[in-house]
């Protein structure tokens, strides 16, 4: 093996833990530059320690039905399909997904397969499961670009004044034409082979078995299609979803007893949620807290408050939401580890058999859903 051979996959290994340590150090260098000195630190602590508790519940319940809103997404998908699983269940699911791409190497991705699982688990097939993965992907990023243009639009010139303007309008356009290229059945089909084609080309993946699967679900998206009234739906939730979040921002800055900087604060936030978006770090830790306690600032904020809201936010948002995810993990899958299905031979169906299948996780002990290592079967005739 030659050495730039060993480097770079020495590289890949220690990527997903070097994001962490990148994200703590922007974190800290944001700090760092807007204050300057222990003295403002210690006074954004003095904000903490004061807080505003009517203004902290109702920042809570913000983030609170920025969660429900999202499941209320995969909820309107999924019904798309025929598929009914309760928004309780599919808030919990988005709990736990959240935990697992904020808290692991690889996070992203595990996540996805946990939530195909769960999907999968409620009845969804492989089709509609994979389909309601991309739907969600393209519905959180044309909402998303469409509150970071409202940002500018209510920014006006001071937005103009810091360069993303330009950024924004074009992730805009990019993001109605993947949703116009989603709805067009027929071109997701032939951008996602023309995807998986190159991928193969470039990276030798998928493979195998893996790749008999991705084929059969691109030949499988077009069972699915939406009508007017269901995307006006997943796309209002999409909004809500983010509108709720940046509540919690907001009020986070009441909480502490600091005024909103009401004029920026949209455009701030939807910079601050485009940039957590780039594959830098998990849950875009560091650079969330640096995009938006820099933009803040810019639009009127005092540094010390701001440092201490957007810590409160992110109190909020971020870290409490990890052991509340992983709690609702730990519920999903061990209610799910007995589940009746029927049984199937190779002649058929037996009529009244019944199949209790105990799912035992892969050695990471995330996935809980689909691609188990063992299945331990037994049936009986009713």
């Amino acid at each position: 093996m030659t050495a730039p051979t060993a480097g770079r996959r020495w590289f890949r290994r220690a990527w997903p833990w070097l994001k962490y340590a990148i994200g703590l150090a922007l974190a800290g260098v944001a700090i760092w530059a807007l204050t300057g000195r222990t003295g403002e630190l210690s006074g954004a602590s003095s904000y903490l320690s004061h807080l505003r508790w009517w203004w902290l519940i109702l920042a809570v319940a913000g983030e609170a039905g920025s969660l429900v809103a999202f499941a209320l997404i995969q909820r309107r998908l999924l019904e798309a399909g025929d598929v009914e699983m309760s928004t309780g269940r599919l808030t919990a699911v988005t709990l736990a997904a959240t935990a697992i791409a904020n808290s692991m190497p690889a996070g992203p991705v595990v996540s996805s397969v946990f939530a195909f699982g769960q999907y999968r688990r409620g009845g969804a097939d492989e089709a509609l499961s994979g389909w309601t993965l991309a739907a969600v992907f393209v519905d959180a990023s044309v909402t998303l670009a469409l509150v970071a243009a409202a940002g500018v639009t209510v920014a006006g010139a001071e937005g103009a004044g810091l360069d993303l303007v330009g950024v924004t309008v074009a992730v805009l356009i990019g993001t109605i034409a993947l949703g116009a290229v989603f709805l067009q059945r027929r071109a997701l089909v032939w951008l996602v082979s023309r995807t998986v084609r190159a991928s193969r080309r470039l990276v030798g993946w998928p493979r195998g078995e893996l790749a008999v699967h991705v084929e059969r679900i691109i030949t499988q998206l077009t069972v699915v299609s939406l009508s007017a009234r269901q995307v006006l739906s997943v796309v209002g939730w999409g909004v809500a979803n983010w509108i709720l979040d940046c509540a919690c921002l907001a009020l986070s800055f009441l909480a502490i007893g600091a005024g909103i900087p009401w004029r920026g604060l949209l455009l701030a936030y939807g910079a601050g949620q485009l940039a957590a978006n780039l594959p830098i770090t998990p849950g875009g830790l560091g650079v969330v807290e640096g995009s938006l306690t820099i933009a803040l600032v810019t639009f009127g904020g005092a540094e010390t408050s701001t440092v201490a809201a957007v810590f409160l936010y992110r109190i909020l948002s971020f870290w409490a939401e990890l052991p509340v995810g992983w709690a609702a993990w730990g519920v999903l899958v061990w209610s799910g580890r007995r589940v009746a299905v029927p049984v199937r031979f190779p002649d058929g169906v037996v009529t009244g058999a019944v199949a209790q299948v105990e799912m035992v996780s892969r050695g990471d002990g995330v996935a809980g859903g689909d691609g188990v290592v063992n299945r331990t079967v037994s049936w009986e005739e009713q």
